[in-house]
């Protein structure tokens, strides 16, 4: 009797434990994480929407931070969404039963945020010809083959084109920006801070999908957890569980639209080389809110655009003298000098590029034989249609036989 007595009670226990148990996961589910939910979603819009969310930040050093400590001007909007998140995602290790809500409701606040800022990026773009370049296939498949594509990629088994490829991808590019001429000034991005938030923005979305990455790879279900606990000794056991597919989408949304905005610039700033060559000002204006790398991106292509519009340029003139020609190859140097001043550009390029414009214009002072001599030995310098343009243009005291075009192409084998 008083064992039955004694069982009698234990199960009793059991019961009471099985209710309380009930009681507190069924409070959790209902009320405690949509209670968390509803609170953390407030948080997330007003850090969102608020005036200073999407507003670089005002740094007074010309270097940029490499993190958040050291002065990395991440934008607040974005900082604050990544506290947020780690927030939510703490919870886990509390209650690791519910594990996939909270991960569900980061996902959730990470997506709006992803919406915001698509939409702070289309405010800064919109209707600009530049965001109607990166649009288009072509221009978008070209940008993708150049060479400076490669410092946008994660990965570091991009392919590697050649000198030549290079040089061709790069021509057809400016080839098709120069297509767009005239360039219209209202069509171009004129204010500062619109180019700053770009550069910014761009910066802050890679902040933040890095963040989400190490959230997800970090994050540990109860099972890993578990064989952790029942791992050997002296050993680590590796976590089984990878970063959650949501959280991975929206890292990788978090990354193109980063690149698209930095290709945006790049495509901004050629055409404003086309349109004006005063860029100095914006590359010390961007420095302190973009990396290096990206800042060479950016401005990158525009000796290739300069270069590649001054030689097209001669197609459009009917005569030019001497002294045409020498004032042509001084404006080079100073544009050269000009363009060399700038941190973000490569100077040496730079002078290759000018160097073949002075080329190009100085075949306009040799004699006819000459030219020939030239083109045979320097076949590929320029395409034939750009030798032919060397023909068109009048050169006085220059004296061009009837059968020219016919001979060159003989030695273009054309």
């Amino acid at each position: 009797m008083r064992l039955w007595a004694v069982v009698d009670v234990n199960h009793l226990g059991v019961l009471r434990s099985d209710g309380l148990l009930a009681f507190v996961n069924n409070f959790l589910k209902e009320h405690f994480l949509p209670a968390i939910f509803v609170d953390y979603r407030k948080c997330v819009q007003q850090a969102i929407s608020s005036p200073a969310a999407f507003r670089p930040r005002v740094n007074a050093t010309s270097v940029y931070g490499s993190s958040v400590e050291h002065g990395r001007p991440v934008l607040q909007g974005l900082l604050a969404v990544d506290i947020i998140a780690k927030e939510v995602l703490g919870w886990v290790q509390l209650m690791p039963n519910y594990a996939t809500e909270l991960v569900e409701y980061v996902r959730t606040f990470l997506e709006r945020t992803h919406e915001r800022c698509r939409a702070s990026y289309m405010e800064a773009v919109l209707e600009k010809q530049s965001y109607i370049l990166l649009s288009r296939n072509d221009v978008e498949s070209l940008m993708r083959l150049e060479p400076a594509n490669i410092s946008l990629q994660n990965s570091t088994s991009q392919p590697e084109n050649n000198d030549a490829e290079a040089a061709e991808v790069e021509i057809e590019l400016s080839d098709l920006l120069l297509d767009m001429c005239p360039i219209k000034q209202e069509n171009l991005i004129h204010d500062d801070q619109k180019l700053i938030l770009l550069a910014s923005l761009s910066d802050s979305l890679e902040y933040l999908a890095d963040s989400v990455e190490r959230l997800g790879e970090s994050f540990v279900s109860p099972t890993t957890s578990m064989s952790r606990n029942h791992s050997q000794h002296g050993q680590h056991a590796r976590s089984s569980s990878a970063i959650p597919k949501g959280l991975a989408s929206l890292a990788n949304e978090y990354r193109r639209l980063a690149i698209d905005c930095v290709r945006v610039l790049r495509l901004e700033m050629q055409l404003e080389a086309i349109y004006h060559m005063q860029i100095a000002r914006r590359d010390e204006e961007m420095a302190p809110y973009i990396t290096e790398s990206k800042r060479n991106y950016v401005f990158g292509g525009i000796s290739s655009v300069a270069a590649n519009a001054s030689i097209k340029a001669l197609a459009q003139m009917k005569s030019i003298n001497l002294l045409g020609v020498q004032q042509i190859c001084r404006n080079s140097v100073a544009l050269e000098q000009a363009l060399a001043a700038i941190p973000s550009i490569d100077s040496e390029a730079v002078q290759q590029r000018l160097d073949r414009v002075r080329t190009f214009y100085e075949l306009l002072n040799l004699p006819f034989e000459s030219l020939l001599g030239f083109i045979a030995e320097h076949e590929y310098l320029f395409s034939a249609k750009e030798y032919l343009s060397v023909l068109k243009v009048n050169v006085p005291g220059r004296d061009i036989p009837m059968d020219a075009e016919r001979r060159i192409s003989q030695i273009l084998g054309h």
